[in-house]
């Protein structure tokens, strides 16, 4: 089970803090991706984190102003989002994969297996 949490509204230029928890059956989870979704649009990736190795996969969008990363006790994955634009606003969705995902896959939506419960980033002045 996926748990996100953190979203809300900021200014432009401001930052938020996203968390994904996970909680059940962790040890069978490989990869960890965060997706935004906008109305009438498909989910869009934002970023992949590979739980046993670290690697990490950014959208050139996000590249630069983003950041993964995981607390191991916790079982929690966090994205970090700096210098937040108008474009940045969406509904943010986590994902979990049991697969060992790679460039070409962890963008894709439909290859991860678990999804949490959006949250909802507003970046407006």
């Amino acid at each position: 089970q996926l748990q996100a949490s953190g979203g809300g509204w900021v200014h432009p230029g401001g930052s938020l803090r996203l968390s994904c928890a996970a909680s059940g059956r962790t040890n069978s989870v490989y990869t960890i991706g965060w997706f935004r979704q906008t109305p009438g649009n498909a989910r869009e990736f934002v970023t992949g984190f590979r739980w046993r190795d670290s690697a990490k996969y950014y959208a050139g969008s996000v590249r630069g102003r983003f950041t993964i990363s995981r607390d191991n006790a916790e079982n929690t994955v966090a994205l970090q989002m700096n210098s937040l634009k108008p474009e940045d606003t969406a509904v943010y969705y986590c994902a979990a994969s049991r697969s060992r995902m790679i460039q070409s896959t962890v963008v894709q939506p439909a290859l991860y297996d678990f999804w949490g419960q959006g949250t909802l980033v507003t970046v407006s002045s």
